[in-house]
């Protein structure tokens, strides 16, 4: 076999050898000898972690609602994940490197060869700042959460409205609560039948007897491009706080109205024992925007959220060892408690300035 024969082309790399590599300290310029990398990944992504930054690479995956297959779609998003955070977190996320082969097989980061990949550059942030962590060592106040939610409350105001069509806008809740039923309910996840019918039940009451409020808020042009993935694990508590890991591989997610984002984070907080997150929240957002989003469609969006988080949870019981089964069903049921609690909440009758 000639050398030329031996040479590794691009296609050849397989995600372990990528894997393997950016584990590697040597495979970073900033990192000395023996310097441990981390190493995290999730259904999409691997995210490596040196002293001071983060590499995320893609995974080639493909699934409903995205597509990650061919080298140029990991290229696409990784720019867009880049376009898309900088929106509010310009100083995390740094560049876009290609993850590059030479001509004999020998991979580097930003090397000079064939692009066999992409990464998206962060600079890392102190753990013990994100909003889950201090909310677990209850060190947030609600002057924490006045001063990121005026960040939030501001880009929202400034965002260019979006021209969204009021029956597609409830078709899309309609649609959503229609899919997390179907899934909920099958044996294999263990959830009660009941409960689950009870919280799509008042999910798809409200959307027959309060559309005029989902309709109302298209016509008053609140939809807007948000961050799309608004949880508290996202929220760093920086003297500028920045938010990170907006959902970029799918626009439509990103579709939305402020008080929607801002109901998910509530209900997440919550669910962390700290309700008082998403009341100063909201209160700051209406301070700053005039614009008070009406109550029962508030609890409809953490309602709705909930369930979609409980979905999702026990999906996790098709990728996860046995051992994990009871971890999923438990954090599936206590979303399904929440959406059930605040369902029954945004159809309750009405009172005096509820609307």
């Amino acid at each position: 076999m000639s050398d030329e024969a031996r040479v590794s082309t691009p296609r050849e790399v397989e995600l372990d050898a990528k894997i393997a590599f950016l584990r590697r300290a040597d495979s970073y310029p900033e990192t000395r000898p023996g310097e441990p990398v981390a190493f995290v990944q999730t259904h999409m992504s691997c995210v490596f972690l040196t002293e001071h930054h983060a590499y995320k690479l893609k995974k080639p995956v493909r699934h409903s609602f995205l597509d990650f297959t061919t080298l140029e779609a990991r290229r696409h998003y990784c720019q867009e994940e880049l376009r898309l955070n900088r929106r509010l977190a310009r100083e995390v996320y740094l560049a876009v490197l290609p993850l590059t082969q030479d001509r004999y097989g020998a991979l580097a980061v930003d090397g000079r060869g064939e692009p066999v990949d992409w990464l998206v550059k962060m600079r890392r942030l102190p753990r013990a700042l994100m909003l889950d962590q201090a909310l677990t060592a209850r060190t947030v106040g609600p002057e924490d959460v006045r001063r990121f939610a005026t960040v939030l409350a501001r880009f929202y105001r400034h965002a260019a409205p979006l021209g969204v069509n009021a029956h597609e806008y409830r078709k899309r809740f309609e649609d959503g609560v229609i899919a997390n039923h179907r899934v909920l309910t099958e044996p294999r996840y263990g959830l009660s039948p009941a409960e689950v019918e009870q919280a799509t039940h008042e999910q798809r009451t409200f959307l027959d007897s309060h559309a005029d409020l989902l309709t109302r808020r298209v016509r008053q042009r609140r939809i807007v491009e948000g961050h799309g993935d608004l949880r508290p694990e996202h929220v760093c508590l920086a003297p500028a706080p920045v938010f990170i890991d907006c959902l970029e591989f799918n626009p439509a997610f990103r579709v939305l109205d402020p008080a929607d984002e801002l109901a998910y984070l509530g209900m997440e907080c919550e669910l962390l024992g700290a309700p008082f997150v998403g009341e100063v929240a909201l209160a700051t957002y209406t301070a700053i925007t005039e614009d008070a989003p009406p109550t029962p469609l508030v609890d409809f969006y953490k309602a709705y959220r909930a369930t979609v988080r409980a979905r999702l949870s026990v999906l996790h019981l098709d990728d996860h060892a046995r051992r994990e089964h009871a971890r999923w069903v438990s954090r599936g049921q206590r979303y399904l408690g929440l959406a059930r609690r605040y369902g029954a909440r945004a159809i309750m009758p009405a009172t005096d300035g509820a609307r």
